[in-house]
């Protein structure tokens, strides 16, 4: 704790590409605005990048006067890299897989889909999957399965 004690958190310990956004956190909590699940990498003693999920609250004393910020912080790189692998493992399947937000948007569209219809990722992220890309016999039914999967039916 001595290696810590009175240093600049951000200054000593934030890598340079995040100095500006993890101040900015500090900041609004020394304004009174807290700050939820704000993701940063946080470079260990021993050198290692560790990524962190951060939470931060105004720090008060008995009067209720602004003395500080705590930040409560959760080591999330394992969960980050899980979801590395899930989006590997997505990416190269070989089986066309697509997902679609609560709105229908396109939000996952792997390679072999790429292969099978023809448009590249960067042609269907964040467009209408039944609206742009089904043809009209089949929309209201992909529709009726995207409803119900979106409510957590199961769908055949």
């Amino acid at each position: 704790t001595e290696e810590v004690m009175g240093k600049n958190f951000v200054k000593e310990f934030i890598s340079d590409e995040y100095k500006i956004a993890v101040q900015l956190v500090f900041d609004q909590a020394l304004e009174g605005r807290e700050t939820a699940n704000f993701e940063f990498p946080l470079m260990t003693k021993a050198g290692v990048r560790i990524y962190v999920l951060l939470n931060a609250t105004t720090r008060r004393d008995d009067q209720g006067n602004v003395i500080g910020v705590v930040g409560i912080g959760q080591d999330i790189t394992g969960r980050r890299a899980q979801e590395r692998e899930y989006t590997r493992l997505i990416d190269t399947a070989n089986a066309p897989i697509f997902g679609v937000d609560t709105e229908g948007l396109v939000n996952v569209w792997n390679q072999c889909a790429m292969r099978l219809v023809g448009y590249c990722t960067n042609e269907v992220m964040g467009h209408s999957l039944v609206k742009e890309f089904i043809t009209d016999d089949y929309k209201t039914a992909v529709q009726a399965v995207l409803d119900r999967a979106l409510q957590g039916a199961e769908t055949e």
